[in-house]
């Protein structure tokens, strides 16, 4: 089972990353959630660029899927 540290808040903002790391990071977060979503907040065509806002909430009722070393 994946666990989210909660010190990886910190590390998936970290620039440069690689994007291996950061998708697994994001995977383990969803993973550890009860529910999530997505806001596309801006594309850009011409350049490549996006923004994206992910929300979600963690599951508190089970500690075993993530770690408390906050």
């Amino acid at each position: 089972m994946t666990k989210f540290n909660w010190n990886d808040f910190k590390n998936i903002e970290r620039v440069p990353m690689s994007p291996f790391y950061l998708q697994a990071k994001i995977c383990d977060l969803v993973s550890c959630s009860v529910s999530t979503k997505v806001k596309v907040d801006s594309v850009n065509h011409d350049t490549g660029e996006y923004r994206i806002v992910l929300h979600g909430t963690l599951d508190w009722d089970q500690p075993e899927t993530w770690w408390t070393n906050r």
